[in-house]
């Protein structure tokens, strides 16, 4: 029978080991439970002596960079907790249990290591804060605010049930832009593959014929050399704009530009707004509504909402609200902020309800968001669609007007 070693922690979480007979993994692992220990690791004994054996190491070792949680991997693991708790299983448990499978993927390290931390006597909430990367503000807090007031569970479910609406709401955006991105990357490569190999194969015929050629077929022609000539330096050009740009967007200056612009930018504009005030409803009215003091809520909106100048307002809000004033007033003195939306938390603030304001608020901008992702998309396609035509018909167009030219010179 195969005889398994393993770490584990006991009930008051000291760190033991052993080894036990059993047929297969489950059973080792139901035998360690049944001696009240939490198992960590548990491997094959005649696995681990088989890899010491065989096993070399390479000469060359790649280095991974710090494991981190997407948003649907941060999805899934507040839900599958939340669900685990709300089965009667102890945190400690869960967290293993999450731990064990044994997925091969980078979260299973940053799981494993939660479920160690809460072993040594830390809480969730400590735990999370050492993964920044993949925990974010938001989801620390909402998990203390629910170890200080002993509903974990529920503020887990409020988790999972924002993250949901986020996971939606990027994948409604995502999903309007496929058709539109297909569209503008098939007329780039028709233009590339047009310049660099079939005009030039026209520009050889044309030569040998030795003829007067039409302004447009001129033209092209031109910008088909140009294109081969200088095309790898405009690649090059191009490449160093988006590197330096996106440098400069990572700056407080350039982001606030940035961010600006988007606000003012037709069509644009209306996806924008309307993706981020959803945001920053939703994302407030989840911490209230899970004891998160204002100001603490205020601080951690400012840094999630995901637009700078947006962000700057916010945090005006947060430094008059330590003044005594109320939320709805600060904001109001901001233009980017729209009245609507002041005037919604304004009634909230009066009625004493300021979580339902905040979920009105946030469903009325969900609908904002898709009516726009709508008129964007309506907009852009035929547009996108416009202008690939323009293309491809200019080129050939310029290449049948020099046929025509030839032969009717040819003919004469």
């Amino acid at each position: 029978m195969p005889v398994y070693l393993y770490t584990a922690r006991t009930r008051t979480g000291e760190k033991t080991g052993g080894e036990v007979e059993a047929p297969d993994r489950r059973l080792a692992l139901l035998q360690i439970e049944r001696l009240g220990h939490i198992p960590v690791t548990v491997t094959d004994r005649g696995s681990v002596a088989a890899a010491s054996t065989s096993e070399q190491r390479p000469w060359i070792t790649w280095r991974r960079g710090p494991s981190r949680l997407n948003l649907r991997a941060m999805l899934l693991f507040a839900t599958e907790l939340n669900d685990l708790l709300a089965s009667g299983m102890k945190l400690g448990h869960a967290l293993n249990a999450l731990a064990s499978r044994q997925t091969g993927k980078a979260g299973s390290a940053i799981v494993a290591d939660l479920r160690d931390q809460i072993l040594r006597g830390a809480s969730l909430s400590d735990a999370l804060a050492r993964h920044p990367r993949s925990f974010p503000d938001l989801f620390v807090s909402i998990v203390r605010a629910g170890e200080a007031s002993g509903a974990l569970q529920s503020s887990l479910a409020h988790l999972a049930h924002h993250y949901e609406r986020v996971q939606e709401t990027r994948e409604k955006i995502l999903m309007a832009l496929i058709y539109p991105m297909i569209v503008l990357a098939m007329g780039i490569g028709t233009l590339i593959f047009s310049m660099v190999y079939v005009v030039p194969n026209f520009q050889e015929v044309f030569d040998q014929m030795d003829a007067a050629l039409p302004l447009p077929t001129r033209m092209l022609l031109g910008l088909s050399g140009w294109t081969l000539h200088y095309g790898p330096i405009l690649l090059a050009v191009t490449v160093i704009g988006c590197v330096l740009a996106s440098r400069a967007f990572k700056t407080p200056a350039g982001r606030l530009w940035r961010d600006g612009f988007l606000l003012k930018l037709p069509l644009v504009k209306g996806v924008v707004a309307a993706g981020i005030l959803a945001n920053f409803a939703r994302t407030l009215e989840t911490l209230m509504a899970n004891g998160v003091r204002v100001v603490q809520a205020l601080d951690i909106v400012r840094q999630t909402v995901g637009n700078a100048v947006i962000a700057r307002e916010i945090g005006h809000a947060r430094e008059r609200v330590t003044d005594g004033a109320t939320i709805s007033g600060p904001l109001a003195a901001s233009k980017a902020i729209p009245p609507m939306l002041t005037d919604m938390l304004s009634v909230g603030e009066q009625t004493g309800d300021m979580c339902g304001a905040l979920r009105h608020i946030a469903r009325r901008y969900e609908n904002e968001l898709e009516r726009s992702l709508k008129i964007f998309i309506t907009a852009l396609e035929p547009l996108l669609i416009v202008v690939v035509a323009v293309i491809v018909g200019f080129i050939a167009i310029a290449i049948l007007m020099a046929v025509f030219s030839l032969s009717t010179g040819l003919s004469a």
